[in-house]
């Protein structure tokens, strides 16, 4: 499932670490949330970073995450991860990633969220910097 042609996406490198291994030698699957977050932090850091969105009384929210995972990580393998946003709602916004090794995608994942006035605690539209700037990827 990787990008699809033409769309905008942010890729970054993921080390496995010696904290990140479980008992079966292997990527604990709760690693992987961690990753999301990072690659999440760094789709919105092109258009709408973090530390603006606060200042605008606005946060993301995470309302579900889907990870399907199609093969182990081991300590060894140079994890790459890879996230784009394949579709903006009227208020929630999705955002689709694959962390492969090499060629082979490891595992995939689907998260759904939203962004909320933080003063209030309403959900709010995605906020218009992370619409224009991705607004080429839904164009038809």
């Amino acid at each position: 499932m990787p990008p699809p042609p033409g769309r905008r996406f942010v890729a970054r490198d993921f080390p496995p670490r010696t904290y990140d291994i479980d008992f079966a030698g292997i990527v604990n699957n709760a690693v992987y949330i961690r990753w999301l977050e990072d690659l999440r932090l760094a789709l919105m850091e092109e258009a709408y970073p973090i530390e603006r969105a606060l200042k605008d009384d606005v946060a993301p929210i995470l309302l579900s995450t889907k990870i399907d995972y199609a093969r182990p990580v081991t300590i060894e393998d140079k994890v790459v991860g890879r996230m784009w946003v394949p579709r903006m709602e009227r208020v929630k916004w999705h955002v689709a990633a694959e962390f492969t090794v090499g060629e082979r995608v490891h595992a995939g994942a689907e998260q759904v969220g939203l962004f909320i006035r933080l003063s209030t605690r309403k959900p709010i539209a995605p906020p218009e910097q992370l619409r224009a700037h991705y607004a080429a990827d839904f164009a038809p």
